[in-house]
């Protein structure tokens, strides 16, 4: 079963390599999507795919990469779309 998610993660989340680590993850776990920084200093993050795959890009998404201190993390399951050609951040 496919789902989506909308995401939004504060903390120490922009200029650690959050973004291109989320790529990678999102890649790897064949998930579609975006990432990106907002002027507010937290990262957005649409992704879509298989569930089981989701529940593990949410893993990282929690705690990020090493360089990055995750302090909130808000996210909400959507109606899956199929809009995505890719994973691909944004800016």
């Amino acid at each position: 079963m496919k789902t989506r998610i909308h995401a939004f993660v504060k903390g120490r989340v922009q200029g650690v390599f959050f973004r291109a680590n989320t790529k990678k993850v999102a890649m790897e776990l064949d998930l579609k999507g975006f990432v990106k920084n907002l002027s507010d200093g937290r990262v957005e993050i649409v992704a879509e795919g298989k569930e089981g795959n989701i529940n593990e890009f949410m893993k990282f998404l929690k705690k990020g990469p090493e360089s990055a201190k995750v302090t909130d993390f808000d996210i909400k399951k959507e109606k899956y779309s199929g809009e995505f050609a890719r994973f691909e951040i944004r800016y």
